[in-house]
């Protein structure tokens, strides 16, 4: 992933039971491309082991032993200004404590009054604790000092009580990290819609007709959007998907009601990519009942639905429309005949076709094979590659289109 490729992650870990989840944290993000480098308090080496994090980073884990060795006075200098972030998770009330008032007794605590990158806490601690007045106002007191909060989740407790104090899991601690990482990316400040997923028009109250679209493309999309610093609005389809820590999710079933979102959305955005397999067609009367088996097979008559990228173009006689305009072509014949025809019908900047009769790119699957195609008559071949990878280089793109 690029967002976490040579960056330096410093991961403080403090004395919870949710310290082993620290440890999947500190593996993923090195098998992300990150260097990570891991502090533990003497609390926490009570739960899980410096070995541990060793063994999984491949980098040597930091304790407060250290703190009084032959590094102790550079040491922390070190870790807190070569970091590009420093990430408690978790993150104790009594560790919280200590960084509000600026304590600096443990390597953690003095390497969090040294360091000179963003703050990432991620608290964690059993019931009662989290919403405590004294936890909130040194929570508040962090957030007046630029430091992020990542709220901790809701479930059952350690001791067995339910209520706030879970450290989230893996993916969305990753997600918080990611945002911050790519606020300063290619594309900061610039505000960009992802569409994603298959559309569902209704036969009847039980029935669609659908595509084979996973969302997988688009929701990567969005994801390498954030990366690069974008704010970003996912307008989805229906899929099985989690959509990325940071995004502005908007729910669309149908074609029109894409289209009524992608028409408020676009004005005042950069850049609008239609990632989405939007329904051709739709039923032209929509069953009040379920449509019973006994009677036969039905005839269903269909009509076109709107054509949302036209609309796009000639909404408000096109100056709401994005400065940049992505459309994707999925293909089973004559791909780059047909994407060059939608390119140019339909004004895009820009056209991804991918062919969806091959059995390792387009659909439901995690590769894809894409040529872009660019209204100044350039093409771009790619080839196989994760989806995750395409979309980045089409946000590269895209950024590039908008200087």
């Amino acid at each position: 992933m690029a967002v976490f490729s040579n960056k330096r992650i410093l991961l403080g870990v403090t004395g919870s039971i949710a310290a082993y989840k620290a440890a999947d944290l500190a593996s993923k993000l090195t098998q992300a491309g990150a260097l990570v480098d891991v502090i533990l308090t003497e609390a926490a080496q009570k739960f899980v082991t410096p070995l541990t994090f060793q063994s999984v980073t491949g980098r040597r884990a930091h304790t407060d032993s250290d703190l009084w060795g032959n590094e102790a006075h550079v040491l922390h200098v070190g870790l807190g200004h070569t970091a590009n972030l420093l990430m408690i998770a978790p993150c104790t009330a009594n560790t919280i404590a200590k960084l509000a008032y600026g304590q600096a007794d443990t390597l953690l605590t003095v390497t969090a009054l040294a360091a000179t990158c963003p703050l990432l806490l991620a608290p964690a601690m059993d019931g009662g604790m989290y919403d405590h007045p004294a936890t909130q106002e040194n929570l508040d007191t962090l957030r007046k000092r630029g430091a992020h909060i990542i709220e901790p989740a809701d479930g059952r407790l350690a001791s067995g009580l339910a209520g706030t104090g879970r450290l989230p899991e893996t993916p969305e601690l990753i997600g918080n990290i990611r945002l911050i990482l790519g606020r300063d990316g290619w594309l900061a400040n610039r505000k960009v819609i992802v569409t994603a997923g298959g559309t569902q028009e209704p036969l009847d109250p039980a029935r669609v007709l659908t595509n084979h679209s996973s969302g997988k493309q688009g929701y990567a999309i969005a994801q390498a959007a954030l990366d690069a610093g974008a704010q970003v609005t996912l307008i989805t389809a229906p899929t099985a998907l989690k959509p990325p820590v940071g995004a502005r999710v908007m729910q669309a079933q149908t074609a029109r009601q894409m289209l009524d979102a992608v028409l408020q959305e676009s004005a005042g955005s950069d850049a609008l990519i239609m990632a989405a397999a939007v329904a051709d067609f739709r039923p032209k009367h929509l069953a009040k009942d379920k449509i019973k088996k006994e009677g036969g097979a039905p005839q269903i008559e269909l009509e076109a639905t709107d054509d949302i990228l036209k609309a796009v173009s000639s909404h408000n006689g096109g100056k709401t429309r994005p400065k940049v305009v992505v459309g994707f072509a999925a293909e089973s014949r004559n791909l780059l005949e047909n994407a060059a025809n939608k390119l140019e019908s339909k004004k895009l900047d820009v056209i991804a076709a991918n062919d969806i009769s091959a059995g390792d790119a387009g659909f439901a699957v995690e590769t894809n094979r894409i040529t872009l195609l660019f209204a100044d008559g350039r093409e771009e071949s790619l080839s196989l590659m994760s989806k995750i990878d395409a979309a980045e280089i089409l946000i590269e793109r895209v950024a590039g289109l908008l200087g």
